[in-house]
C-alpha cells in the first residue's frame, strides 16, 4: 500500500499556522523549533507538487491547498482529543474535562444543579460552561469546541433543521416545558381564569432569541394576530425588567419562574395559544463512549 503524502503531523502544523498566523508562532505552540516546521512544510510541498504557503511580504499565508488541508486539520484534532479524553476518562473519573454549552435560561436553573451533582460525584472531574442559543451550540458540537450542548426547539422549529442539521450528532432529551406569558404585576390578564394568547393580540411584545421570536409570531398568528414587538433582548433578565416596568407583555419558557418569582411587579401565567418547549442534550456519537460525558448527560438528565 502506497504511503500517504500527508500524514497527521503535517495537518497539525498547518492547523497551527492557520491558528497562530506565523511560522514562528506555530512552532512556539507545536513546542518545536521554527527551522523544524519550515523544513516540514518545504518537504510536504515538495511531496504534493503544489505551494501550501504564499511567502510573499513580510507574512505567510496559507494558499488554497493549504487551507484545505488545515480544515482537516481541525477535524483530527478534535479526533485526537476524543481519543484523549476517553483514555484519560479510564481512570474512573477521577480527572478529566468536559465543555458544555448551553442557552441562558437553562443556565439559571438546570445546569447549576447537573454541575453540583458532578462536583459531589466526580470532584477531579473539571466542567466549563459557556452560553449559547442553539444554533450555535450545536455548530460547537460539530466543529469540536464543545462536547455537549443544551439546546431547545419549540414544535416546527425542530434541532434537525437548517442550520442546526443533527447529521452525526446525537441527542437526549430531558424535558419538555410550558411556555408561559410574563405580565405586569396589576395587569387586567392576570386575573383571568382562561386566558388565552388571543386575549393579548393589542399588548405590546418584548421579543427574545430568534428562535423564541419565531414561536411568538408562530403561536400569535395560529390565534389570529401579528403582535407587535416594540423591544428585543436575548437576556431575559432584562425581559422581566421592561415587563416589571409596564412596556409590554413576554413569552418565556417554564424554566425561567423561579427568576421571574424574584422579580417584583411580574406575574407568570399560563395561556391558551402556547406551545411547550422541548430541552435536549446533543453531543457526537463517538463522545458517548467518554465516562465524563456520559456522566455529564445522566447529571443533566436527572436534574430535571
Amino acid at each position: 500500500m502506497t504511503e500517504p503524502a500527508v500524514d497527521v503531523n503535517s495537518l497539525r502544523i498547518l492547523r497551527a499556522i492557520a491558528d497562530e498566523g506565523t511560522i514562528t508562532a506555530a512552532a512556539g505552540a507545536l513546542g518545536i523549533g521554527q527551522p523544524a516546521v519550515s523544513q516540514h512544510v518545504r518537504r510536504l510541498e515538495r511531496r504534493l507538487g503544489t505551494a501550501l504557503l504564499d511567502r510573499t511580504g513580510r507574512g505567510v499565508r496559507l494558499t488554497e491547498a493549504g487551507e484545505a488541508l488545515a480544515r482537516h486539520g481541525a477535524t483530527v484534532g478534535a479526533a485526537l482529543r476524543a481519543a484523549s479524553a476517553e483514555v484519560s476518562a479510564l481512570t474512573g473519573l477521577r480527572a478529566g474535562r468536559v465543555r458544555l454549552v448551553a442557552f441562558p435560561s437553562s443556565t439559571a436553573t438546570l445546569v447549576p444543579r447537573a454541575l453540583v451533582a458532578l462536583r459531589d460525584a466526580h470532584p477531579g472531574l473539571r466542567v466549563t460552561l459557556d452560553e449559547a442559543e442553539p444554533p450555535q451550540a450545536l455548530a460547537m458540537v460539530r466543529s469540536g469546541v464543545c462536547d455537549v450542548a443544551v439546546a431547545f426547539e419549540y414544535p416546527g422549529t425542530g434541532l434537525g433543521r437548517g442550520e442546526d442539521d443533527l447529521a452525526g450528532l446525537v441527542t437526549r432529551h430531558l424535558l419538555d416545558e410550558p411556555t408561559l406569558v410574563a405580565l405586569p404585576e396589576g395587569h387586567a390578564a392576570a386575573a383571568v381564569e382562561d386566558l388565552s394568547l388571543a386575549d393579548l393580540a393589542d399588548e405590546a411584545w418584548i421579543a427574545g432569541c430568534p428562535r423564541c421570536r419565531g414561536h411568538l409570531l408562530s403561536a400569535a398568528g395560529a390565534c389570529g394576530f401579528e403582535p407587535e414587538i416594540a423591544y428585543a433582548t436575548d437576556d431575559y433578565v432584562a425581559v422581566l425588567a421592561l415587563v416589571a416596568a409596564g412596556l409590554g407583555v413576554a413569552l418565556l419558557p417554564d424554566l425561567v419562574r423561579p427568576v421571574a418569582e424574584r422579580q417584583p411587579g411580574v406575574v407568570m401565567r399560563r395561556a391558551a395559544g402556547t406551545s411547550n418547549r422541548s430541552v435536549h442534550a446533543v453531543t457526537a456519537p463517538d463522545l458517548l463512549r467518554v465516562p465524563a460525558v456520559a456522566a455529564t448527560l445522566d447529571a443533566l438528565a436527572l436534574a430535571v
